[in-house]
């Protein structure tokens, strides 16, 4: 049996990997993608939690699939956003999106 701090030191790692993915990157799918990892390490952690728990309630892996379906809910919406802004730009470059400047 594997520890429940090693999967927490784990996704700690894998949250920190997509926040300095989301930060620093400044391609549009890139940051998208870090922002799944975070998701992900949160699920993780969730699933880590409720395996400790002593209730057959399974209300970590409940709370990991609805996290799923928001990440994919909102990964379908960014997409569009994204190919909607490339349209108009011929880019996903933040940088060089300035559709709200004057």
């Amino acid at each position: 049996m594997i520890p429940s701090y090693y999967y927490l030191i784990f996704s700690a790692i894998l949250f920190s990997i997509g926040a300095y993915g989301a930060l620093a990157r400044r391609n549009a799918v890139l940051i998208l993608i870090s922002i799944e990892l975070m998701l992900n390490a949160a699920n993780i952690n969730l699933i880590a939690f409720a395996a400790n728990r002593p209730s057959d309630i399974a209300l970590g892996q409940t709370f990991a699939i609805f996290a799923v379906v928001v990440g994919a809910a909102e990964i379908g919406v960014a997409l569009a956003t994204v190919l909607s802004l490339f349209r108009l730009r011929d880019t996903i470059n933040l940088d060089k999106i300035d559709l709200l400047k004057w």
